[in-house]
């Protein structure tokens, strides 16, 4: 079992910036992705950005340049530091682990982050 536990959601003005954490505990095997994903009123939950453990990176066409993942291993947390805020980036933000290249994966209970215009 892995836990996952999130924090750094909030209300934010547009243009101003938040970050959020995610700590992972339990069971993790060291070869693994982390990765924010969000869900917008009304539509489908969508990946935002994507870190391995090995460093490779993926992001969201509509969040790259303003989004930043990152993460300490040591302390298996992951991090997305989002900047220039919009209105549309108003979504429940879920962290997500998943062992590579097959295994386990999780969720968090998820963070809203609302972006007032």
């Amino acid at each position: 079992q892995v836990q996952l536990v999130e924090s750094g959601g909030g209300l934010v003005q547009a243009g101003g910036s938040l970050r959020l954490s995610c700590a992972a505990s339990g069971k993790i095997f060291s070869n693994n992705a982390m990765a924010w994903y969000r869900q917008r009123p009304g539509k489908q939950r969508e990946l935002v950005a994507r870190i391995t453990s090995g460093g490779s990176l993926n992001y969201a066409d509509s969040v790259r340049g303003r989004f930043t993942i990152s993460r300490d291993n040591a302390k298996n947390t992951v991090y997305l530091q989002m900047n220039s805020l919009k209105p549309e980036d108003t979504a429940v933000y879920y962290c997500n682990i998943r062992q590579l290249p097959v295994g386990y994966n999780y969720w968090g209970q998820g963070t809203q982050v609302t972006v007032s215009s």
